[in-house]
């Protein structure tokens, strides 16, 4: 009996346990997935919560529920993995042999990377929302809040979907205009980045709107400490934004068991092939989702689309044959901009998101780059896909995994 390892139960790691499932012999093989928690969230869910849109329990389940019988569901801690003697060794000394290994460990916020920022201020008036728990704290306050400047600050880049920052700002427009004291808060966006986006024609359009929603953008901005006693974030350059309230994406890093194998880059992702999904050293190790270096946005969608290619591979390389699917840094992502709109971006490693319909050309229904009260029913209506067809590695109708430019305005 031969051995795939997964590393990682989240999005990613999920999704591909189901598919290798339905496509190895599972006479031949034995799949074994590991991870640290027996509870799976839904983590674009956690945006909402701050803002009462979802309740907590909603965005919860069990992990067990969602992997195929017959797979072998590990709980525990890695502590590092051993690619010499092809296994993985949890921190409980038991030791887990590999035939062929599929990192999906994610990442993670780092708060204590940045000089004060989880210091005395932290869950008082410095929150963030891209942990459950951060995002639940986050709502208790905003609920009761009177106002005053609301800073929302990048650290650094790569993070977990770029878009939600923005979002955020952009519910937190709604959320403050529906409590009656818009005029009482002051929207400041904060990033290191040169505009509000990674992608210039997206960060034109998606600056505009924050323009015209009143809230304010402060680019270039690389954050050097957290002033506890003036309640400031101080830039490197001694630029200094003051706040009432801060809502921190903190540094996103791969998973420590990563640092701890030597297998990661500076911030603990794997390096890896960007078409094939392998690990840049080891033929028989691949990796996933937000796990990797790859250029692509850290996002469910494209743990999606990755795993379309990835299945292939590693089909291939069991069978001693060359890895010819190649992924292309295809993105798709809902876009909530508040008052019950929504905007749908499209992109992959080549082609910028632009303007046209999705996913059908010339008939849509969807919208790209353009507010449409369709978009944001899209985005509500994912958490329904997830949980029933994205995670099972179930087909997604008319989604594939390579962008289409049938449709698009690439003018």
């Amino acid at each position: 009996m031969k051995n795939l390892l997964i590393l990682g139960a989240g999005t990613a790691g999920t999704i591909m346990a189901n598919k290798l499932h339905h496509r190895l012999d599972t006479t031949d093989w034995q799949i074994t997935i590991v991870d640290r928690s027996a509870l799976h969230y839904y983590q674009p869910g956690f945006l909402f919560i701050p803002f009462g849109l979802y309740q907590p329990e909603q965005v919860v389940r069990r992990k067990s529920d969602f992997l195929p019988a017959g797979a072998r569901f590990v709980i525990g801690e890695i502590d590092r993995i051993d690619p010499e003697n092809n296994q993985v060794v949890l921190t409980s000394g038991q030791c887990l042999p590999y035939d062929d290994l599929i990192i999906a460990t994610g990442a993670d916020i780092h708060p204590e990377e940045t000089d004060g920022l989880k210091g005395s201020l932290w869950r008082k008036s410095v929150f963030d929302f891209y942990t459950f728990d951060g995002a639940v704290a986050l709502a208790n306050v905003l609920k009761d809040w009177p106002g005053g400047r609301l800073v929302v600050n990048i650290s650094e880049m790569p993070i977990k979907c770029p878009v939600a920052p923005l979002e955020f700002l952009l519910l937190a427009d709604d959320f403050f205009t529906r409590r009656g004291i818009r005029d009482r808060v002051e929207l400041h966006f904060v990033t290191p980045l040169s505009g509000a986006f990674t992608r210039p024609k997206a960060s034109e359009r998606f600056g505009g709107l924050l323009t015209a929603k009143g809230i304010r953008v402060t680019p270039d901005f690389s954050i050097a400490r957290v002033d506890e006693a003036e309640k400031a974030i101080v830039a490197w350059d001694d630029q200094s934004v003051p706040f009432d309230l801060l809502v921190t994406i903190p540094t996103n890093k791969g998973d420590a068991a990563i640092e701890r194998s030597g297998l990661g880059d500076e911030l603990s992702f794997v390096p890896t092939d960007k078409h094939t999904l392998r690990s840049s050293r080891y033929p028989n190790i691949f990796a996933i989702g937000d796990a990797t270096n790859v250029p692509a946005s850290k996002a469910g969608s494209v743990a999606h689309f990755e795993s379309e290619v990835l299945v292939e591979n590693i089909l291939s390389a069991i069978a001693g044959q060359p890895l010819a699917a190649q992924f292309d840094g295809h993105a798709n992502c809902f876009i909530e901009s508040g008052h019950g709109k929504g905007l749908l971006i499209d992109f992959n490693y080549e082609a910028e998101p632009v303007t046209g319909t999705f996913p059908l050309p010339n008939v849509g229904p969807f919208s790209l780059l353009k507010e449409t009260r369709l978009n944001h029913f899209g985005k509500l209506a994912f958490r329904y896909a997830y949980w029933n067809l994205l995670l099972p590695g179930h087909v997604m109708p008319l989604v594939g995994s390579h962008m289409s430019l049938a449709g698009k305005d690439l003018s």
